[in-house]
């Protein structure tokens, strides 16, 4: 039995990042592109191990919902492959948008990624739509745009693989991982109105050390408070984040691409819930104020083993 090869999914945030959603056409031409996009996916990532082992190179392919049954892949799908639906709370949403195929680039050196970026788009643009393009950033000490560390609760080590890839609890699927995105814009000036205090209540943590409140101190509708879960018996439930912030100073377009792995949407969408409906209901995440989320989608990456397969 060969082994199972995940894609890069586990990998640590990079310095930069090209985020990349498309939208395929109904063409008669869209199977062989796909075949050969499977093909490009793991000769991108094979030369960038052996040309620049030391950059952290990588390119992880996610595929929608709608994309996994206009290509005919295998069924049953992914148990929890579907199009996300939205979480509606009294003051926020967690609107859902539509995407067929996300690819998430990572390099030390944005030359790498951004000469995939061009051989990607090369291939798909005969049969699909980009609708989506972010070029992220390291900030600072991984710091998001609204100046505090992000990322912080993020697993390591072996706990990487446990929280971020299927298990055998979908055996046809194992190795692979649930891929969920979202665009959030940040207003800027009215943060800015806070004191350093106040937006640390926001957040649950310091902004210069990067502390976690004791839970006395941290308010219930803090951003810690709510997006860290847990599971029906006290068990500690995690994703793997590899957000990154982006931004147009002179548009004044400030914001933060949220990207989850997980072995299980069911985690994602818990911490979701609690955010945006509250915990209790009511009790929503106060960043959400400051922080609006203008996409959503839901996607599932599957192995390097299944790219080879689906590339024919």
């Amino acid at each position: 039995m060969s082994t199972i090869e995940s894609q890069n999914v586990t990998d640590y945030p990079n310095s930069n990042t090209i985020f990349m959603v498309w939208k395929l056409h109904d063409s008669p031409q869209l199977k062989d592109a796909f075949q050969n996009l499977c093909a490009l996916v793991l000769n991108l990532n094979n030369s960038g191990f052996n040309r620049f082992p030391d950059s952290r190179v990588s390119c992880v392919m996610g595929i929608g919902a709608e994309a996994w049954k206009k290509l005919e892949l295998p069924t049953p799908a992914p148990k929890e492959l579907a199009n996300f639906k939205e979480i509606k709370g009294e003051k926020h949403t967690a609107v859902s948008t539509l995407g067929d195929l996300h690819f998430h680039l990572r390099a030390d050196n944005k030359s790498l990624i951004f000469d995939m970026a061009i051989e990607i788009s090369k291939l798909l643009k005969p049969v699909a739509e980009s609708i989506l393009e972010i070029h992220g950033f390291k900030y600072w000490d991984a710091r998001s745009i609204l100046g505090f560390v992000d990322g912080t609760e993020n697993p390591h080590g072996d706990d990487r693989d446990y929280f971020a890839k299927i298990g055998d609890e979908d055996l046809q699927y194992k190795g692979g991982s649930y891929l969920f995105v979202q665009k959030y814009l940040h207003n800027m000036d009215a943060w800015k109105s806070l004191t350093k205090e106040d937006q640390e209540k926001v957040i649950g943590r310091s902004k210069e050390n990067d502390i976690e409140m004791s839970d006395n101190v941290k308010p219930s509708n803090s951003h810690i408070a709510l997006a860290n879960i847990e599971g029906e018996n006290g068990e500690e439930l995690k994703i793997v984040r590899d957000n990154m912030p982006f931004g147009n100073p002179s548009t004044n377009e400030f914001g933060t691409y949220f990207i989850s792995y997980a072995s299980t949407f069911t985690t994602t969408n818990k911490m979701l819930t609690n955010m945006f409906i509250g915990n209790p209901p009511g009790n929503y995440d106060r960043i959400l104020d400051f922080s609006t989320a203008i996409t959503g989608t839901l996607f599932f990456v599957p192995t390097r083993n299944m790219l080879d397969d689906f590339s024919g």
